[in-house]
C-alpha cells in the first residue's frame, strides 16, 4: 500500500497540464494555494509540479464547490476533517493489529501454562480422596 501511496504522491505534472486534468483554469489552482487547498511540490526551478493524489484533490474541491455548494472555507474544513479521519483509520488500523498480536502472544502463554500444569494433576476417583503419597 505504501508504494502504491507513493507512487501517487509523486509530482508529475506542471500546473498547466493539472490544471487540463482537474478541468480548470491554472489561476483557479494557484487560488486554492494561496488558500492552502493543495500544496504542490516544487522543482529546482521552483515550478510547480502536482502529483495524481494532487488531482483527485483538485477534483474533489470541484465537485463539492460546483456540485454540492460549498464555499471554499467548507471545503477546507472538510478536507481538514477527512485528513483526519484517515489519520484516526490508520492509528486504529495499528491498535487492531497489536491487540491481534497481543492475543496471539496470549494464547501461546495460556498453551503453555496449561500444559505445565498437566503434570500436577492428580486424579481423584469418586468416593475418595487419594493423597498424593498414594499416587506414585
Amino acid at each position: 500500500m505504501k508504494s502504491q501511496r507513493s507512487s501517487k504522491d509523486r509530482p508529475l505534472y506542471m500546473i498547466s497540464v493539472a490544471a487540463q486534468l482537474a478541468g480548470m483554469h491554472p489561476q483557479t489552482l494557484r487560488i486554492y494555494e494561496r488558500k492552502r487547498l493543495i500544496k504542490p511540490k516544487r522543482s529546482a526551478g521552483n515550478t510547480r509540479l502536482y502529483s495524481d493524489a494532487d488531482i483527485e484533490r483538485l477534483r474533489l474541491i470541484q465537485r463539492l464547490t460546483q456540485d454540492e455548494g460549498v464555499n471554499l472555507a467548507g471545503v477546507v474544513r472538510i478536507l481538514e476533517l477527512e485528513d483526519r479521519i484517515a489519520r484516526l483509520q490508520a492509528e486504529l488500523d495499528a491498535a487492531r493489529a497489536q491487540a491481534s498480536q497481543a492475543e496471539r502472544r496470549l494464547a501461546v502463554e495460556i498453551q503453555r501454562v496449561r500444559q505445565s500444569m498437566r503434570a500436577d494433576i492428580v486424579h481423584v476417583p469418586r468416593g475418595g480422596i487419594v493423597r498424593r503419597s498414594d499416587c506414585r
